[in-house]
Order: structure tokens, then sequence, then C-alpha cells
């Protein structure tokens, strides 16, 4: 009897041994950031500089669900141009603190990317899909790992969710399903993916047209369904685009424009290496054993003299699609395609249609799952190291230090901590927002509202303490406005050219730029400036409405700018010494 229950454990582990993984992960890093709390890493570019400070704004002035609003920082900004409330990711912020709504937003789109996946391959595979289960679950988790964009993770993490739903409507359409597809965009984000996920089901709409010799009404009913639903989950940003009148920074915003071959070379390495943003960790391990599977596939099919079938194979249309992606992404830098399409819809002007390339890991792991079910189909051997594959994957994505690998970073500054006796120069989240010292700068000086700007740090560190600015990072506000700040901050652009180009080709970020250092900015304990001087026209600056400057050093020439030190607050130890300035 005692031998029998061991084998019944055995057998049981067998089957169910993926459970360990992707459940111990996420133990392991809910433990990790809850047990650091605010001292976890968490990345700063377009992230803690950004997103976080927004959502906290939100919070600080109760603007999720106002109208007619401005959120205090650069100059006042309608609530409009911030993530809409009707997202899963934002209501997370309603509802949680700042930080452990991000963390739960970490966690959540492991859990989605499984779940989505797991839908899809069901969908796809039914009669297989138990013997598939251990790599459908593995494969999803490792999709789910990836650390892409934080703020539009669980957007990332939802892909396999649409198409999913877009197969089950094409099979078989119903009200629930059209219902379901509706919803979606709670779980996506429009100007990132939404935008070209209608494209392509335009797409094959069309060419399931031509091949079932009738229309696809389904699709063409489920594009008029999404596209409806994005339009009322994101309605602040559709009323923009459709009836603001106001010019943004979006209308004069100058793109690079690369030669043919410049163009050619960055959609090689966007292929082979993806973007920041999303990063797919495929170059490592994935791209390899795609390349020697696509080899030996297509061989196969010639050796047989079934060539045709290279062109119905799923893993070559898996590959075309990411080459597509990749050669949009290089065309869009190429000025005569560019001013094609924004001479074709001009209302989408600015719009970053090599945005495209967003779906490269999904499809990169999608890619990887058509490996392991082969291996899967041959062998107890040949499952077994699928098994170890896709183990590998996973383990490739935890272990590569990219930027938004906020676990990675975590552990490594406890390890430094440990090894060293001391901290990494980085700072960590408590230190990088700094409550603590804000909330006693503002209680000494007695803070009421009055406008702010930053130098030295990101002005999302104030606007985070609830101190408004008149600085800010934003990819969309008003020219007008982007024209006064420039005033303020002129004296450096005259003496920087990379920097006056930065500002006025671009403009998202508008900061006090140092008129010598390229970036005075780095999110560290230690300040990396070689000028300590400050290069702003003070009566532009108070002609705005700006009062305090908030500045990470003693300004050497405060008195010439017609600056007054205020107080000096905070210790290097801790993270920052703050210098505050009256104009």
């Amino acid at each position: 009897m005692k031998e029998l229950t061991h084998k019944k454990w055995f057998l049981w582990l067998t089957k169910y041994w993926f459970i360990f993984p992707v459940a111990g992960f996420l133990l392991f890093e809910g433990g990790i950031f809850i047990g650091c709390g605010e001292k976890s890493h968490i990345a700063v570019h377009d992230n803690m500089d950004l997103f976080l400070a927004q959502f906290k704004m939100l919070k600080n002035t109760g603007s999720f669900f106002k109208h007619g609003v401005d959120v205090p920082f650069l100059g006042g900004v309608s609530r409009d141009d911030l993530p809409s409330e009707l997202s899963l990711y934002s209501v997370l912020y309603m509802l949680l603190p700042t930080y452990y709504a991000y963390v739960a937003g970490l966690l959540l789109k492991v859990v989605v990317a499984v779940f989505s996946f797991r839908l899809l391959i069901k969908e796809l595979f039914p009669e297989k899909y138990n013997a598939y289960r251990p790599i459908v679950f593995m494969t999803g988790f490792a999709y789910g790992i990836l650390n892409l964009f934080p703020a539009f993770g669980i957007a990332f993490a939802s892909m396999p969710l649409a198409l999913y739903l877009l197969i089950r409507i094409y099979k078989k359409p119903s009200v629930i399903l059209y219902a379901l597809l509706f919803c979606y965009p709670l779980v996506s984000y429009f100007s990132y993916m939404g935008i070209f996920i209608l494209g392509y089901i335009l797409i094959a709409a069309v060419i399931l047209s031509i091949k079932d010799k009738k229309p696809a009404w389904q699709l063409f009913g489920a594009f008029v369904v999404l596209a409806l639903g994005y339009a009322s989950c994101e309605y602040r940003l559709f009323y923009q685009m459709l009836f603001g009148k106001e010019e943004t920074i979006r209308a004069t915003m100058v793109n690079p424009d690369l030669s043919m071959a410049e163009a050619l070379k960055e959609m090689v390495t966007v292929w082979k290496e993806g973007i920041f943003h999303a990063d797919g960790v495929h170059t490592k391990f994935i791209l390899p054993l795609c390349i020697i599977y696509f080899f030996i596939n297509n061989i196969r099919y010639i050796i047989k003299k079934q060539a045709r079938l290279i062109f119905h194979d799923i893993f070559n249309l898996i590959m075309a699609v990411i080459i597509f992606n990749s050669i949009v992404y290089g065309l869009y830098d190429l000025e005569p395609v560019r001013s094609l399409f924004e001479t074709i819809i001009p209302q989408l002007k600015g719009l970053q249609f090599n945005r495209t390339v967003f779906f490269n890991p999904f499809l990169w792991y999608a890619a990887l799952f058509v490996i392991l079910a082969e291996l899967y189909d041959m062998g107890i051997w040949q499952q077994w190291a699928a098994n170890v594959i896709v183990c590998v994957a996973a383990l490739v994505i935890i272990l590569t230090p990219t930027r938004y690998n906020d676990l990675y970073n975590t552990c490594y500054s406890i390890a430094y901590k440990y090894y060293h006796g001391t901290e990494v120069d980085e700072l960590d989240y408590g230190q990088f927002y700094a409550v603590d010292l804000f909330t006693e700068i503002k209680n000494d000086i007695g803070y009421n509202g009055e406008w702010s700007a930053a130098y030295g740090m990101h002005p999302a560190v104030l606007e985070y303490n609830d101190i408004a600015t008149l600085d800010g990072y934003l990819g969309f506000y008003s020219q007008r406005y982007k024209e006064d700040f420039r005033k303020i901050i002129a004296p450096a652009l005259d003496r920087v050219e990379a920097t006056r180009i930065y500002y006025d080709d671009w403009g998202a970020r508008a900061y006090l730029y140092s008129g010598t250092d390229l970036s005075i900015v780095n999110a560290t304990k230690t300040v990396y400036a070689t000028d300590y001087d400050i290069y702003m026209d003070a009566e532009s600056f108070k002609r705005l409405g700006g009062r305090y400057i908030f500045a990470r050093w003693e300004i050497t020439n405060a008195d010439e700018v017609g600056l007054e030190l205020v107080g000096v607050y905070g210790d290097s130890g801790s993270g920052y010494v703050i210098y505050l300035y009256e104009a």
C-alpha cells in the first residue's frame, strides 16, 4: 500500500511539476518585494520618473474620476492627458498604496499571461492540451515574467487572450464572446497595442474573406466591437485625439531620419535584440534555438518534396510576422515612408506606427511553444528535453539584468550589502521618493501648493510628494507651454547643442537642464555633475508662477540668477541632500 501511495505521488509530480516553478516564483517575488518593502530597487526610467508619480498625483488630488480639472505638474496638465481610470492597472493604484500597487501589477501580469496562454493553446489544440499542459503553463510563465515596460505589463501579458477571443469569434461568434472582447481594453492599452490589434484584425478579415470566398463578417464585427471598447475605456484619450483643439508637442516632434542602410541595420538589431520597452530576452537562448529549428524544419520539407508546405507552416508564419514587425520599426525612421503615412492619415501625425514591434516578445515565445510541442509529439525523452528547454528559457529571463528586472536588481542590492557591508549607489524606491524628507521640508516652509521645479533630480520626486511643478515628463501636453517653459531653460539650451536638440525636437522631458553636462538626474546617492551653476531665466520662472527650486547641490551662482537659499535638508547617507531655493 505504501509503495502504491509513493507511485501515485510520483505520477502526480511528473504530471503537474510545472506548478512548483510557477507558484514558487510568485511566492519568492512577492516575498522579496513585500519583505524589502520600499528598500526594493525599482526601475526609474519611464517608470518611477513617469507613471508611478502620475498615479500618485491622481491619488493625492482625488482626480482618478474627475473631469475638467488639471493635475499639478507642467504648470497644470489636464487630467484627460493621464491614464484612464477604466483600466485594471489604474484600479490597482486606486485601491492600494503606490508601492504595493506596483508590486501587485508585477505579480498580476504573470497570472494573466499564464491564464491567457492556457486559454489560447487549449483552443488551438483541444485534443492535445492535456499532454501539452506542462509546456503550456511554463511557456505562458516565461512570457509572463518577461521584464517589459512595467506600466503596460498586463497589456503585454494579455495578448494571447485577445487572440483567443478573436479565434473563438471567427469560429463561432456569440454575444458573450463579443461582450468579452468589448471589455478586453480593460487589460490593454490603445496607443501601444490596441490600434495595431485593430489593424491586424482588418488584415485577417480581408485575408480570410478571400480564402473562405465569403466576407468574414464575424471579424469585421469584432473590429467594430473592440474599437468601441477602446473608445469607451479610454474615452479621455479619444476625446483629446478627435476633439482637442490645442496644439500639442506631438505636432512639433522631430523623428530621426535614417538612410536606407541605417534603417536596414536597425531592422536587424530590433529582430535580434528587441527594444528596451519590449525586451523579449530572446537573443541568448530562444533566437539560436529558433534559427536551428527553422533550418531543420524547412530542409525537412524540401527533402520530403513538400516545399509548398513551407508557406503554410505555423512556425514560419510566426517568424514572418516577427520580421515584418522589425521591418516596420526601421521603416518608421525613413522620412518618405513616415510622411506618406501622415499624409494618408493626418489625424495620426506623431503616432509611432513602428510599435508593432511590441508584439514580438509574444511571438518569440509562441515560436518557442511550437518547437516544444513538436518535441512533445516525439516521445517521452523528447518531452523531458522540452521541459528542460522551457525551464532554461525562464531562468535566462530571471537571471538577465535588464533595465526592468526589478527582482534581479533588488536581490543584487541585498547580496551587495551582505558581502560589502554597504549599500549600492543606486537609490532604492524609498530613497528615490524620500517621502519623510519632503514632508519635513513642506512642514518647515509651510508649503501651500506653490509652483516649484527640481534641479539635479527628476521632477517626479516632487510630484509624488504632492509638490506642484512647472517641470515634468509627459509625451502629450501643450506646445504653447513647451515654448513658455523653454524661456526658463534657454540659457542652458544655448550652451549645450545636444540638449537643445533633445528638447526642441522632442520636449517630453521639460526639465531644468545643466549648461554643461548632458544629464544631471541620475538616480544615485552620488551626485554626478561637473558644474554646480544653474543656467536659467529666473524672471521667466517667476512669470510662470514659480517660487521654489529643489536642488541636489548648492547652486554656486544662485545670487547671480536671483535665487535665495531657504534651507538645507537631509543627508547623503539616506539618499538626498536638498538645497531649497526661493526665486
